[in-house]
């Protein structure tokens, strides 16, 4: 499966990268909300996981524009955050986003959630 993962963190977007391939996964990343606009419409993902707290363009925000278009608006998107707050949750419920993760993940987490929400397409 190929999966997006949009973080300003350098360490987290790596550590993500790894436990991702070991998942047999591949993996674009992304360092902003506008990079991860542009790498959706070249790479077309079949899962996005996204930083809420990042430059310029935010996760919400990110999360919002994905899904406001036709083309992209089936692909899930988790929220990414070292904050486990409800009206962070509640909020990426409100753009759109189908899980939240709390930084930082394991292994384990990040793969269950690919598993979860993942979209093999025919």
């Amino acid at each position: 499966m190929r999966v997006l993962v949009t973080d300003d963190s350098n360490t987290i977007r790596r550590s993500a990268e790894i436990f991702l391939r070991q998942g047999g996964h591949e993996v674009v990343l992304a360092e902003d909300g506008f990079d991860a606009l542009s790498k959706v419409n070249d790479h077309d993902p079949q899962l996005i996981f996204c930083d809420i707290l990042m430059p310029r363009l935010d996760g919400y925000q990110t999360c919002a524009i994905i899904k406001r278009n036709p083309r992209f608006a089936h692909v899930p998107v988790i929220m990414l955050s070292s904050k486990d707050g409800l009206f962070d949750k509640a909020r990426g419920r409100m753009v759109g986003s189908e899980e939240y993760l709390t930084k930082p993940f394991t292994k384990e987490q990040l793969l269950q959630a690919v598993q979860q929400h993942g979209r093999v397409e025919a």
